[in-house]
């Protein structure tokens, strides 16, 4: 008799919900059927990308992701970071399978010291949303360790709540200021991935996920990589070295061209939401898509301009892994 097996798959994903927030408040939808659309919206897509563990970013209402939850077949398990930025939102995990929450950072790492925030002199010394880290097993015996991370935005925000400058001054030093933040929150994305992978990235299952707010190539989403000299595409990505247990690999390339972004912004496509997967899941991904096909906005600098609007401006990155 003939045996065959079958290799268990795990669809891992990430999706920045938008303003994930119950109606009645300053940044949600102003009114329950507005509310309802948007639930409505994200509970049919996340049921076509069947994510088993899907990273989510700005869950504004913690309460507002169980909304959501419920809407979905099946029992579902919810995470969420304990540190939300100033308007509440935060990063979070909906997951099939039980989850256990290893760590949920915001201070930078030392010896990485504060930086400079505004024109005053003032600093900061901690991530704008937390960074989440939880375990799942998605076959029993085999975990998988996800990190979900949602870096500073590049949308400039200036003193008194306004969202133009009043010079190209003032417009380069903001810009200047939020570098120095998301490449802060990279960084401590990523002392949180070295502890995770302890120089074990070969054997580990290690993904990082989330809304990096910058692409592929930007020097933010580098310092996610860890040790260079390898990437998919390049001569290296199969040829084993000592970087390989503490690399992780952008997925990126492996997403088709036509949907090889994730935003809309000014009419311009952009891929700021990534999947990172450790040496121990490279030659597993089955397959990546970017879900673009319900249509995009085009989104500006103005946040509150879609508050009542139905699903999110992102689309939702998925990977498909056999483990």
């Amino acid at each position: 008799m003939a045996i065959y097996l079958v290799a268990a798959m795990a669809v891992v994903g990430t999706w920045n919900l938008e303003n994930l927030y119950r109606p009645g408040g300053e940044y949600g939808p102003r009114d329950m059927a507005a509310y309802e659309a948007k639930l409505k919206a994200l509970s049919t897509t996340i049921t076509q990308i069947a994510p088993d563990v899907l990273g989510v970013e700005e869950v504004g209402d913690p309460e507002a992701l169980n909304d959501l939850a419920a809407l979905l077949d099946g029992d579902w398990h919810v995470a969420l970071s304990a540190h939300p930025d100033v308007r509440g939102i935060r990063v979070g995990v909906l997951s099939r399978l039980p989850v256990t929450v290893l760590e949920d950072v915001s201070g930078f790492p030392p010896p990485l010291g504060p930086i400079q925030a505004d024109d005053h002199g003032g600093t900061e010394s901690a991530t704008g949303r937390g960074v989440l880290a939880v375990r799942v097993e998605p076959v029993p015996g085999t975990t998988l360790d996800l990190v979900v991370c949602h870096l500073k935005s590049k949308l400039l925000s200036f003193p008194g709540g306004r969202f133009q400058p009043h010079d190209e001054g003032e417009r380069a030093r903001f810009g200047a200021y939020a570098l120095y933040r998301r490449a802060a929150e990279a960084v401590t994305v990523r002392a949180l991935a070295d502890r995770l992978l302890d120089g074990h990235g070969r054997d580990r299952n290690v993904v990082v996920v989330g809304d990096f707010n910058d692409e592929p190539e930007a020097a933010t989403s580098q310092i996610l990589l860890g040790p260079p000299g390898s990437a998919i595409g390049t001569a290296g990505e199969r040829v084993p070295d000592k970087g390989d247990a503490w690399r992780l690999w952008n997925l990126a390339p492996l997403i088709p061209e036509a949907e090889r972004y994730s935003r809309v912004f000014h009419d311009g496509r952009e891929l700021i939401d990534h999947i990172l997967v450790s040496r121990a899941l490279l030659g597993r991904v089955a397959s990546v898509r970017s879900f673009t096909g319900h249509g995009l906005p085009s989104v500006g600098d103005q946040p509150s301009a879609r508050r009542d609007a139905a699903d999110s401006d992102h689309a939702p990155v998925v990977a498909t892994l056999s483990l």
